[in-house]
């Protein structure tokens, strides 16, 4: 789970000019519609243009944090959809005349809105954003496989909407760019640890890379290494973007939302400048 996202969003946003904030993402079953609606509306008036509110249904972490969270009474996504009509509702002042919250004040009152995604790694996520004519990331980096059946389904059924004129959608992935296939090799045992850690159950801090090059594991622990495998794009720039190219292409992605999980800093930083060389992105030199 990531906690206080808004306080986040908020202190990243004073620092920036340029780029999109968004939430990956608010886990609506823990919360009111109206007071996540009010949240990202204040965070519009500051940032206009500039926010996305990502939405989804996972518990986010352990089912003990769940209902911590919820105060013992988390609803495991029972009324998701139509906690995501009322936030539709609520930002875009359409809520039906029988609605509870019909009438109530939601603050700020600004002129533009945030960008809506529905966050997902199965055919549900696709299907309810189709019908709620809203954007959708599909989670690869979740669920590796299927996923362009997905988005096709999405596109194939999506309805048009006050959110969205058409249908979009990114491909979501977990990347690690390194300069050479030695380096790159190194990073990858690092997220097998993870990987196994997580398998496990075991709420440990990321591996570093010592660590990961160290382990040793059996054949349990292989299998569980070998089915993950697929969720991540490890290698360097030229591995990298062709298999990032490859997947876009097969999702037909409007856009793709990378994720780093290194095994230091520096890695995830380096990582990122690589993508941003091959990509031809630039480096911006002043606040973005």
């Amino acid at each position: 789970m990531n906690p206080c996202l808004e306080v986040l969003l908020a202190r990243l946003g004073s620092v920036t000019r340029r780029i999109r904030l968004g939430s990956g993402g608010v886990m609506l079953p823990y919360y009111s519609p109206f007071k996540t609606a009010e949240q990202f509306m204040m965070l519009e008036a500051l940032f206009p243009n500039r926010i996305d509110l990502g939405v989804g249904r996972a518990l986010g972490g352990d089912i003990r944090t769940a209902q911590t969270v919820a105060a013992g009474d988390y609803n495991r996504g029972d009324i998701f959809p139509q906690q995501v009509a009322d936030l539709i509702g609520l930002m875009h002042g359409t809520l039906p005349a029988n609605h509870l919250a019909q009438g109530a004040l939601l603050q700020p009152q600004v002129e533009t809105r945030p960008q809506l995604w529905m966050l997902g790694s199965s055919e549900f996520g696709g299907l309810l954003a189709a019908q709620l004519g809203i954007r959708f990331a599909f989670a690869h980096f979740i669920n590796a496989h299927f996923g362009h059946q997905v988005a096709l389904a999405y596109r194939e059924r999506f309805k048009l909407s006050q959110e969205a004129q058409q249908a979009y959608l990114a491909a979501a992935v977990f990347v690690i760019c390194a300069d050479t296939e030695d380096e790159a090799r190194d990073l990858e045992k690092a997220v097998d640890l993870r990987r196994v850690q997580m398998a496990y159950g075991l709420n440990e801090p990321i591996p570093n890379i010592e660590q990961g090059v160290a382990q040793k594991y059996g054949e349990r622990e292989r299998l569980v290494i070998d089915r993950e495998k697929p969720r991540s794009i490890i290698g360097t720039p030229e591995i990298v973007t062709e298999r990032m190219l490859a997947l876009q292409e097969q999702f037909q992605a409007d856009e793709l939302i990378v994720l780093t999980v290194a095994g230091s800093y520096k890695a995830h930083l380096c990582s990122y400048e690589l993508l941003a060389d091959a990509f031809q992105l630039g480096r911006a030199a002043s606040t973005p």
